[in-house]
């Protein structure tokens, strides 16, 4: 049984940093595509950024030269730098492993950007 479980969310003041993590369990992430949504209350979920098998990432718009994606292969665990937030960014973050027909979810975690 795959599991992906997100942490490293929480409270943080405008401008902080926060780095979130995605472990898995019950299998390699290094065979999947991964990327981090985000959910904010009354909205949509979003696609925030993506990392490809191949190391390629790609990010929205509004988080371009503030968040960092990347992959621990060894460790089986995807990060999400996340820098100079903003109270817009406040929102559940979802990790997302996915290639062919397989798609899995974690549950989230919540990140909060307040004074």
């Amino acid at each position: 049984q795959v599991q992906l479980v997100e942490s490293g969310g929480g409270l943080v003041q405008p401008g902080g940093s926060l780095t979130l993590s995605c472990a898995a369990a019950g299998t390699r992430l290094s065979v999947f595509d991964m990327a981090w949504y985000r959910q904010a209350p009354g909205k949509q979920r979003e696609l925030v950024a993506r990392i490809t098998r191949d190391d390629t990432t790609n990010y929205v718009d509004s988080v371009k030269d503030r968040f960092t994606i990347s992959r621990d292969n060894v460790q089986n665990t995807v990060y999400l730098q996340m820098n100079t937030l903003k109270p817009d960014d406040t929102a559940v973050y979802f990790c997302n492993a996915r290639w062919d027909t397989w798609d899995f979810w974690g549950k989230g975690t919540l990140v909060t950007i307040s004074s």
